[in-house]
């Protein structure tokens, strides 16, 4: 196991591919979303009493929701910090972008789901609420996995980011 954890087999070949720029990123997005609709077709699918083709719709559209948010969001994000005096990203300042990220989110997703799924805003709301706690998680593991399997990017070792 603990041949694992460094990366390796227990045969001690390496179980890493490392890889970095665009491509490990467009590795990462495709990966992520596969996995993410995938799962949360299931769950939406459970907690929604609907079937799995109907919850497929609604993941593969919240996925698309997310990732274009993500992209405008953080672009304005960038656009405020880059004009504020104080520079860095403290703890405030993280936690105030995932707040912001979420809730972009929330405004969106949940008018969405109880459309989509015929439900209140109150229970699009709470399958909404579980969809960001299991992705709180879901992201933590994922990512943890990706870099052992594709290794740190460049920016986490202290070398120039290629794009």
């Amino acid at each position: 196991m603990q041949a694992f954890a460094a990366g390796r087999s227990p045969a001690g070949f390496s179980l890493s591919f490392a890889m970095q720029g665009i491509r490990r990123k467009i590795v990462y997005v495709i990966l992520f979303e596969a996995l993410a609709i995938t799962s949360s077709t299931i769950g939406l699918s459970s907690f929604s009493d609907s079937s799995v083709a109907h919850a497929s719709v609604a993941a593969a559209a919240s996925a698309a929701i997310a990732v274009a948010w993500n992209l405008l969001y953080n672009t304005l994000f960038e656009r405020w910090e880059s004009r504020q005096t104080v520079r860095g990203r403290g703890l405030r300042r993280r936690a105030a972008h995932a707040i912001g990220f979420e809730a972009g989110l929330v405004i969106t997703l949940v008018p969405l789901f109880a459309w989509w799924f015929d439900i209140s805003l109150w229970q699009a709301f709470v399958l909404d609420f579980g969809l960001i706690v299991y992705f709180l998680v879901f992201t933590f593991v994922f990512n943890l996995g990706f870099d052992k399997v594709f290794g740190l990017p460049a920016s986490a070792m202290g070398q120039p980011q290629q794009t």
